[in-house]
């Protein structure tokens, strides 16, 4: 027997109360079977005498409805029956959610949301669709449209609703950035129509409906109905909205989102249609994002995997829960003062260390500035600075349970100062080392338990990164990686795991595409090409920019330690030359004012250095900003295949959430191994070829990409084949 997804309780009074409570699920999501449901739900209200009106509200107390179940999506329409078009089924299947709303909304007979919990995606789009709208005045519920973030955009309805409750702009606000609302913005906003305690909402929904039997006709469906700040392409503010949103968006996105383009389009057109029309008008933008690559490529990353690595997808099983509770920073610096402050909000106790005291209060002071700009209250501001014990004193270490070190990237104080921590606090605890470049099993050598040792790789600022890059030695324990892990999901970040290697994954893959940049310039590309041709791929910074920021001085530093452990082994890259050039004229970047940018001093934008063309003389003949996006694109990609093929990857999940959370590689695609899949790894091969021909071994792709392009392999495909 099929369990029911909604319960139907009919009062005294004709009120049918709907509670959805999705059997076996922590969450109510939009999914199959609760279509089906509500489409016999709807059919009651509509032919059931005794049904006066209904009420919609959830069973659950994590929250109303979370949206659409996003993993069970078709995104290929590969239930099309036959004599129907690929494009056909994905619009049948996508009108389906939207019709329905729109039943239910026209099914003659009032109807009220009484909304207990979180509404996001979907659940609001439901709410929508109800004639009135009651929330709980708590402080966590939030109600949204976050599809964009994913790759979509509402498609049952709130593109439409939206707009005709709020206005086009301030609703173009919610649906191109994704953003939530507080249940009071949203009546002050005439989203919702009552804000009342958590205990009333039924109640107080269902009041309404017994009151306003005839209030079944939603403001759209009036005659004369007009939006709130009007509309139309003689409406002067409509018109301005629409100049400067395309503006603002192209300038956010480069024109690489499709779901940002559909959105645009979407809201100009349906606001100047009936709703029936604009509903469908919807329904086929909907389809048509979702019918290309980008949209599965950016829910598989950006949600379904990114979410299995915050719930343990890679932590060892059987290995019992070890949450921190005192953490051991060592360094104090801005990767220090950061590690620290995420982990006091956390919860969790620091003792924070370095050389001398000033030092360590100056980390903890970072913490204390941080809040302060956030407008954080007080009592709770002195409750996490009193959780960070600053000190330069290792026996303050006593009773940690987990150190973190992030001291100078060198192997000779690294090793010192995990020396002078064991002795405190035994080799039984979890060491962990923020290196960025240096492999962990030779740092490891320094603890005498080196199973207990393991990489667990912040990215700056720590607290806007979302990423945490946990590296396996080649003698880290099961213990390790699982304190690791349980640690990350206590500061709310995402994990991924990757296996030991010089640079690891993120370190070395992001290298390239600087030391690509790097390379045009030195070979006599403008600079400003390669900088607006990188961000215009959908990369947050040009790489000269980036270069900048992480300091040239750390990229030589790290290229004379590389050397030095390398010896005849080293191979310079075409870069390299440029980076020396650049220190020999003491431009070590935004740290000391001057990079390949320059800074001015009264605080005007920064701007690339003019005097670069001097030192770096521009060729006569310049590429076309396709050559260049090529091969900043493709020396990534062949650096995370080569990591995959040498087994410092695991999976391509690992590799598509580390390149797009730790350093940002062009979100839109999915990730690199998506790219590689949607580009066909045939193609892939074959334009590596040709570069590799043109511009060196550093394009060669590695032999396992060969052998699966030969075999018509793909990355998911092969890691789905695995798993089952």
């Amino acid at each position: 027997m099929t369990e029911l997804t909604i319960r139907q309780d009919l009062d005294a009074d004709g009120i049918l109360l709907l509670t959805i409570d999705l059997p076996g699920a922590s969450m109510n999501v939009i999914n199959a079977a609760l279509t089906r449901d509500l489409a016999a739900a709807i059919a009651r209200i509509k032919s059931d005498e005794a049904v006066k009106g209904a009420v919609i509200t959830s069973g659950k107390a994590s929250g109303f409805v979370a949206g659409a179940d996003l993993k069970g999506m078709d995104f290929k329409g590969s239930g099309a029956p036959s004599g129907k078009s690929r494009m056909a089924a994905l619009l049948d299947g996508v009108w389906e959610l939207n019709g329905l709303f729109r039943q239910l909304e026209t099914v003659g007979k009032p109807v009220a949301a009484a909304i207990n919990g979180l509404a996001l995606g979907g659940g609001l789009e439901l709410a929508l669709a109800c004639h009135y709208r009651v929330v709980a005045d708590h402080p966590k519920l939030v109600l949204g449209l976050p599809e964009v973030l994913v790759g979509l955009f509402p498609g049952a309805g709130g593109t439409q609703r939206l707009p005709r409750l709020m206005g086009v702009q301030p609703a173009l606000m919610f649906l191109l950035q994704g953003k939530s609302m507080s249940p009071a913005e949203a009546q002050g906003m005439g989203v919702v129509h009552e804000v009342v305690p958590m205990a009333d909402v039924v109640a107080r929904a269902i009041a309404w409906v017994k009151a306003n039997p005839t209030k079944y006709v939603q403001p759209w469906d009036e005659k004369g109905f007009k939006f709130p700040g009007g509309v139309g392409a003689t409406n002067p503010n409509f018109v301005q909205t629409f100049i400067g949103g395309n503006a603002m968006a192209h300038k956010q996105s480069h024109g690489n989102m499709n779901q940002i383009k559909a959105i645009l389009s979407v809201v100009y057109e349906g606001s100047q249609l009936p709703m029936d029309t604009a509903l469908r008008l919807e329904s086929k933008y909907f389809a048509r994002v979702v019918a290309d690559p980008q949209a599965g490529n950016m829910i598989r990353s950006l949600f379904v995997s990114k979410q299995a690595a915050e719930k343990g997808a890679r932590r060892p099983k059987n290995v019992p829960p070890s949450p921190t509770k005192k953490l051991g920073m060592l360094g104090a610096g801005l990767m220090g003062a950061g590690i620290a402050m995420v982990s006091a909000q956390a919860g969790i106790m620091v003792v924070l260390l370095d050389r001398d005291l000033a030092a360590a209060e100056k980390g903890k002071a970072y913490t204390e500035e941080r809040l302060k700009k956030r407008r954080t209250d007080p009592a709770k501001m002195a409750e996490i600075l009193g959780r960070i014990h600053a000190t330069d004193n290792y026996a303050d270490l006593a009773g940690c349970d987990l150190i973190i070190e992030a001291v100078f990237e060198s192997r000779e104080i690294k090793a010192d100062v995990t020396k002078k921590t064991e002795a405190v606090v035994g080799a039984d605890v979890i060491f962990g080392s923020n290196t960025s470049t240096l492999p962990i099993t030779g740092l490891a050598e320094a603890w005498s338990k080196q199973a207990n040792f393991i990489g667990i790789h912040f990215f700056s600022p720590v607290e806007k990164m979302p990423l945490v890059e946990i590296i396996v030695g080649k003698n880290s324990g099961p213990e390790a990686i699982a304190k690791a892990l349980d640690y990350v999901a206590q500061i709310r970040k995402t994990p991924i795991v990757v296996n030991d290697s010089r640079g690891f994954y993120t370190s070395r893959c992001f290298g390239t595409f600087v030391q690509e940049g790097l390379s045009l310039l030195g070979e006599g590309v403008t600079p400003a090409l390669i900088e607006n041709v990188a961000k215009q791929m959908g990369m947050p910074v040009g790489p000269l920019a980036v270069n900048d920021e992480v300091g040239l001085d750390l990229s030589y530093k790290v290229a004379q330690q590389t050397r030095a452990d390398l010896g005849d082994a080293y191979q310079a890259g075409p870069g390299e030359a440029v980076i020396e050039q650049m220190m020999a004229l003491g431009r070590h970047g935004r740290k000391n004012g001057k990079g390949f940018y320059a800074y001015p001093e009264d605080g005007a934008p920064k701007h690339l250095w003019p005097e670069l063309s001097a030192h770096f003389p521009v060729s006569a003949t310049q590429p076309t900003p396709a050559e260049v996006r090529e091969r900043l694109l493709y020396r990534q990609l062949v650096e995370t295949a080569r990591c995959f093929a040498e087994g410092v990857l695991e999976t391509p999940e690992d590799g598509d959430l580390g390149a797009i959370f730790g350093w940002g590689f062009m979100p839109q695609s999915g990730g690199p191994f998506a790219t590689m899949d949607t580009l066909g790894l045939a193609n892939v091969v074959a334009t590596l070829d040709r570069l590799a021909q043109q511009h060196g071994s550093r394009f060669a792709p590695p032999q396992q990409l060969r052998d699966m392009a030969a075999r018509a392999e793909t990355f998911y495909g092969n890691a789905a084949s695995k798993a089952a």
